[in-house]
């Protein structure tokens, strides 16, 4: 097994603006499409970004959203995936067209979408949209995910899975039931970006969480982002008026960067 790795420190920020890291321009070859799938008769709408200026199979990344449903910041990731030589799916785990208004509805659709099961039977099924796609290598998959999506890729890895890109969770939720069972089944490398000061994660279930899987001898990269809270990559984050909620420049930019690195190095 790799060594595991802990990083308490905030990385280097490359090529940082003013600009939040979702809305850096893509190409405009970069094409967007809804995809309607259905599972267990209901219906589901997943959206596919590829660059049409390139030919040729190449990895899949699928990403899985915020408690907030499919909205325009997954969609937009998934074209910036794409802009990176990737094609990207972000899935719906919610159903079409479900999108919550405010946070009492995203906790309640997360919450009941919270039990691993439940929530990867849907990732499976996004995961057999992906691969099937004719622009994928299927042997060459990642994900990553953001919050909620987060726990969602956790979830992937503790599973089982060996997918060879590995995972991405920028501030997801780290107090998987199945962490103990789950971490000396990890094979997929993981790399979790969770923000220092995030009072939604209780320091110590950041604590339990590390150990288990240091135990465990799986594949984890650990990045502490000092300073930063919960939903740090989403601007306007602090638009939704719950405390402990709020974007950071410095951790967008250090997480997206680390990422881009991450999947180039397990995608050679």
């Amino acid at each position: 097994m790799k060594k595991y790795f802990l990083l308490v420190v905030a990385l280097v920020v490359m090529n940082c603006s003013s600009t939040p890291s979702v809305e850096m321009p893509v190409k405009k070859t970069i094409e967007g499409k809804s995809v309607e799938y259905k599972l267990d008769g209901k219906t589901y709408e997943g959206y596919l970004a590829v660059d049409n200026s390139v030919s040729g199979k190449r990895p899949g990344v699928l990403v899985i959203h915020e408690w907030w449903g499919l909205n325009d910041y997954p969609k937009q990731r998934a074209k910036q995936l794409a802009d990176l030589g990737y094609v990207a799916f972000a899935m719906d785990v919610y159903g079409k067209g479900i999108v919550a208004a405010d946070h009492n509805e995203a906790g309640k659709l997360s919450g009941a979408n919270g039990d691993s099961k439940v929530l990867l039977k849907k990732i499976n099924e996004a995961l057999k949209i992906l691969k099937a796609d004719p622009n994928v290598d299927p042997t060459k998959i990642a994900a990553i995910g953001y919050c909620f999506g987060g726990m969602g890729v956790i979830e992937i890895a503790l599973d089982g899975q060996d997918l060879k890109g590995g995972i991405v969770s920028f501030h997801g939720m780290l107090g998987s039931k199945n962490l103990a069972s789950g971490a000396k089944k990890v094979k997929t490398k993981m790399l979790i970006h969770h923000g220092a000061d995030d009072p939604f994660i209780p320091k110590e279930a950041v604590a339990t969480f590390i150990k288990t899987l240091e135990d465990a001898k799986a594949p984890l990269t650990f990045v502490s982002h000092p300073g930063a809270v919960h939903g740090f990559t989403r601007p306007g984050s602090e638009k939704h008026g719950l405390p402990g909620l709020a974007y950071n420049k410095q951790a967008d930019y250090s997480s997206f960067e680390s990422m881009k690195a991450f999947l180039a190095a397990n995608f050679k």
